[in-house]
């Protein structure tokens, strides 16, 4: 861990501080979107654009590396990133944040694919699953981080804008000048969604669904909150309840998964997620949303480094970087609608319809894996892969390392004989999801 820490340091504090500045602006945007007067199908569109920028980004960011080079990506959209939170509170309506949440979505996939470049250059086999643990749990600590600075300032002013902006230009210090070389990468093996759900159906419906989940919990919490009448502070804790779950059930179900059918045990957490639903739809106060986001977050995260591993249970090495590109491509598709299904049904429904949306989908997961448990036999624990913790944010390259064992080559990892890498060096694109 500590030979971890010393190799990825900077790369992980300016992490930590991009995921401050992101977490603070999704939360912030639900509550500045109430105060001037956003309808909730207006909010849900500014949210679900995100996403679309964030899905768009995995496409056009190998592009951009493969032309200018990894570094000049990297500040490029640090500083788009930076220049857009100043300009919420500007130009406060409602087609343009529409605008600017596509392109933040566009930035900060283009930095997760870089940043996580650097993480998988900067470690080796034996200490991967490490640095995927602890990058995690930066990931997580960020946005948990990031709700407390919600209670430090008026979000009708300009100052809880301008505070992640500064945070997020001060995140790309440590890492543009840190000395870790820039990484090469080889041509990946196509594979088309088809193919993959031959492989792996169960993923691929869970990966869809999971990406609905994942974008009403991060877009509409906050909306949520403001319908339900909560405080700035009380909607602070919620948004931070859902990560806190997240990070501390994610190990506990990570030691189970590679100890028993991941099938079952898939089962087992959606209906947590269920639980989670059911007691934020009962009501009894505060304390009972707080319970519920614990859950509803605790079974979300973990359950998408499930459906990906159980994925991998199926796959040959050479396959799993083309599986992971239609993984991420069928959980953006899904995340891109889920706030504005849940926008529709909160309009609908009143608040409640914020659980609603979300224990359906679960419901339609914990159904179809019911079914697919009688379709074929589970794998031996001993004959599968290992867990890895994975955030619902993780882009191609993160999923392509945590597929990698201790005694297997990542494809497209660099080898001892890659070059230290300069400006020029080039990227090979990820293939596309093809229908």
């Amino acid at each position: 861990m500590i030979d971890t820490l010393s190799r990825s340091w900077a790369l992980l504090l300016g992490m930590f501080l991009l995921m401050v500045g992101n977490g603070i602006q999704g939360t912030l945007l639900g509550v500045r979107g109430g105060i001037e007067n956003f309808t909730t199908f207006e909010m849900s569109l500014v949210m679900s654009a995100y996403f679309a920028g964030f899905l768009g980004g995995s496409y056009l960011t190998p592009r951009m590396i493969r032309r200018v080079g990894h570094v000049r990506v990297f500040a490029a959209l640090g500083s788009m990133v930076s220049a857009i939170l100043i300009l919420f509170p500007t130009v406060t309506e409602p087609w343009v944040w529409i605008v600017l949440r596509a392109f933040m979505g566009l930035c900060f996939s283009g930095v997760y694919v870089t940043a996580e470049s650097w993480l998988n250059n900067a470690t080796s086999n034996e200490n991967r699953g490490k640095a995927l643990s602890l990058y995690m749990i930066v990931q997580m600590g960020g946005i948990v981080s990031a709700q407390g600075l919600m209670t430090l300032g008026d979000p009708s002013g300009f100052v809880l804008f301008v505070v992640p902006s500064v945070l997020v230009s001060l995140a790309f210090a440590p890492i543009l000048l840190s000395a870790t070389p820039t990484p090469a990468f080889e041509t990946t093996k196509a594979m088309s969604t088809l193919q993959l759900f031959r492989l792996a159906p169960l993923s691929c419906v869970g990966s869809f669904l999971l990406g609905g989940v994942f974008s009403a919990l991060f877009g509409m919490a906050s909306v949520f909150g403001g319908q339900a009448g909560l405080g700035v502070a009380e909607i602070s804790a919620f948004v931070a309840a859902i990560y806190v779950g997240g990070l501390i059930l994610q190990f506990p179900i990570g030691y189970l998964s590679d100890r028993m059918d991941r099938r079952r045990l898939i089962l087992m957490v959606v209906a947590v997620g269920l639980v989670g639903t059911a007691v934020g739809l009962m009501g009894g106060g505060f304390p009972a949303l707080l319970v519920s986001a614990f859950l509803v977050g605790g079974a979300a995260n973990p359950l998408y480094g499930l459906v990906v591993a159980y994925a991998n249970d199926y796959l040959t090495l050479d396959d799993m970087p083309g599986a992971s590109g239609q993984l991420i491509f069928l959980n953006g598709v899904g995340a891109m609608g889920g706030p504005i299904l849940t926008g529709w049904m909160m309009e609908r429904l009143g608040p409640g319809g914020f659980f609603v949306f979300i224990a359906a989908l679960l419901t339609v997961m914990l159904v179809y894996g019911f079914y697919r448990s009688f379709r074929r036999p589970a794998p031996s624990p001993s004959e599968t892969g290992s867990f890895a913790p994975i955030t619902l944010t993780a882009t191609a390259l993160t999923l392509n390392a945590a597929a990698a064992g201790p005694d297997d080559d990542l494809p497209g990892a660099p080898t001892a004989d890659s070059d230290d890498a300069d400006e020029d060096e080039e990227l090979e694109e990820f293939p596309p999801p093809a229908a």
